[in-house]
C-alpha cells in the first residue's frame, strides 16, 4: 500500500534564542541554521523513514528544486510536486533554551497548488491507500472528497487549526490528529468531544503527557517517553507520519502509537525539522 500526502513545503529558518520575544522586543538570535521543513514534508520524510512508501503532492516556486531534491534523497516519491510561479513557502522558527518554538509561515507556493497535479497523483492511488491532508496547502476538501469517492482512507492532522476547514472535511475522514489545544478549540467549534466527532479513530497529542487515541473501543492514554527536550519543531509530524506509516505497513492502532511516540521522543532531542527526523534504525537503538 502507500501513503499520498498533499502537503506543504517550506524552507525552515531557525533561530536559537535565549527567550520569546515579546511585543516590540528587539531580541538577539545566538544561532541560526536552515532547514526542509513544512508539515506537510515533515510527514512524508516521517514516514518514508519508518518503512512507508510515500509520495508527496504539492508545490514549490523556481527557488525550491533544492527541496524536492533533499525529499526525492529521503525516500519520498516527488513525482506530484509542481512547479508554480509563487515563492517556495518558508517559516521562521524561533526556538528557545527550554526547547519551545514560535512559528511564523509565508504560504507561497503551498497555497497555489494545482488541482490537476493533485488528478494526476489520484489517479495512480489504489483502493485502501491513505490519503493525509493538513491545513498549510489548499485543496484540503477536494482531496478528501475525492479520495473518499476512491475507496481511500483518510487521516487530517488539523495544524494549523481553522475550524471552518476541519468542519468541511470531518464527514471523509478516517482518521484524525489533533494537539491538546486543537482538541479544545474544536470542541468549542462544534460542540463535541473528539470521541462525539463521527471519525472512527481520533488522537489527541498532550506533548509531555503523552496521547489520547478515541477508537472503537473508546479512549486509551498512551505515557510520553521522558527525555530532555532541545527543540519541539516538527514532533507532531514525525508522531503522525510514523502513525500513519504504521497503520500502512498493517499494524494495529496501539503498536503504531506505540512506535511513534518512540520517533516525537527522540525528534524533540534534535535541533532541526526534516532533516534529523528519525528512521527506524536511530530508534532501535534509542534508550531513553
Amino acid at each position: 500500500m502507500a501513503i499520498w500526502n498533499l502537503g506543504s513545503i517550506n524552507a525552515d529558518f531557525v533561530y536559537a534564542v535565549p527567550h520569546m520575544p515579546g511585543p516590540g522586543e528587539t531580541l538577539a538570535a545566538t544561532g541560526r541554521e536552515i532547514f526542509l521543513g513544512g508539515k506537510g514534508t515533515n510527514m512524508s520524510v516521517a514516514a518514508a523513514r519508518a518503512a512507508a512508501v510515500v509520495h508527496h503532492i504539492g508545490a514549490v516556486g523556481d527557488d525550491g528544486e533544492w527541496a524536492v531534491d533533499r525529499l526525492m534523497e529521503y525516500g519520498v516519491d516527488t513525482r506530484f510536486i509542481a512547479r508554480v510561479d509563487e515563492d517556495t513557502a518558508q517559516a521562521v522558527i524561533a526556538v528557545d533554551a527550554n526547547g519551545e518554538n514560535m512559528i511564523i509561515l509565508f504560504p507561497g507556493a503551498n497555497d497555489a497548488i494545482p488541482q490537476a497535479i493533485l488528478q494526476e497523483a489520484m489517479a495512480e492511488a489504489e483502493t485502501g491507500d491513505w490519503l493525509l491532508i493538513q491545513n498549510e496547502t489548499n485543496l484540503q476538501r477536494t482531496a478528501a472528497t475525492l479520495g473518499k469517492k476512491m475507496g481511500l482512507k483518510v487521516a487530517y492532522a488539523a495544524a494549523p487549526f481553522d475550524a471552518d476547514r476541519v468542519k468541511a472535511v470531518l464527514p471523509h475522514l478516517d482518521l484524525l490528529v489533533l494537539n491538546r489545544v486543537e482538541a479544545d478549540q474544536l470542541e468549542f467549534a462544534t460542540g463535541e468531544r473528539p470521541e462525539a466527532l463521527g471519525v472512527r479513530d481520533v488522537i489527541v497529542t498532550l506533548g509531555a503527557d503523552g496521547a489520547d487515541w478515541f477508537g472503537p473501543e473508546g479512549k486509551r492514554h498512551f505515557d510520553a517517553i521522558p527525555v530532555t527536550p532541545v527543540d519541539t519543531t516538527g514532533a507532531g509530524d514525525t508522531f503522525t507520519g510514523y502513525v500513519l506509516a504504521g497503520l500502512d505497513r498493517g499494524q494495529p492502532m496501539a503498536q503504531a502509537i506505540n512506535l511513534a511516540m518512540r520517533a516525537a521522543a527522540l525528534m524533540v532531542t534534535r535541533h532541526g525539522t526534516a532533516d534529523v527526523i528519525p528512521d527506524l534504525k536511530d530508534l532501535e537503538g534509542f534508550r531513553p
